[in-house]
């Protein structure tokens, strides 16, 4: 029968974002939903089809986004070969700085390292995983970065300056 009184119950869509920031020699993917991240990794370019595929088995994906940096094209036909939902290039301007600030936050430094300024510090192991979660959660929320990037909306070419 349904819901109250007797009318339908409309399942609510869940929006399950796969998102990539691609590079030459790795790759941080991203599986998020709102308000939650359900998995995230760091592989190579050659691994990427694989950890997709089992993603997509897990968790159903219903949409993917790639950042527009290097490697971008290659890792777009990758996605598309892949999965059957709907696959856009994001701009991911600012998001490496700002995923390097939230590894920081997840991961304090210990011992001298807590002395040395966090802009001097590099992480201890690669975190291009948590930029590719600042492209899902900025897609998931229909919006840009805060610092004035574009992530979550289709990307545009530069403009030339006059």
């Amino acid at each position: 029968m349904g819901g109250l009184y007797g009318r339908a119950v409309s399942a609510t869509a869940r929006r399950i974002v796969l998102a990539v920031d691609p590079g030459r020699s790795k790759c941080g993917l991203a599986v998020c939903e709102a308000g939650q991240i359900l998995a995230r990794a760091v592989v190579s370019p050659a691994a990427v089809a694989d950890q997709v595929k089992a993603w997509q088995a897990r968790y159903s994906i219903t949409e993917a986004v790639i950042g527009n940096s290097t490697g971008a094209a290659d890792t777009e036909r990758v996605i598309a070969s892949v999965l059957t939902v709907p696959v856009r290039r994001v701009d991911e301007t600012g998001t490496t700085l700002r995923a390097r600030k939230r590894y920081f936050q997840e991961h304090p430094p210990r011992g001298w390292r807590r002395f040395v300024p966090k802009g001097l510090l590099t992480p201890m192991e690669p975190y291009d995983d948590y930029a590719a979660v600042i492209l899902a959660e900025a897609a998931l929320a229909g919006k840009g970065p805060p610092d004035g990037g574009g992530a979550g909306k289709e990307s545009a070419p530069p403009r030339r300056r006059a």
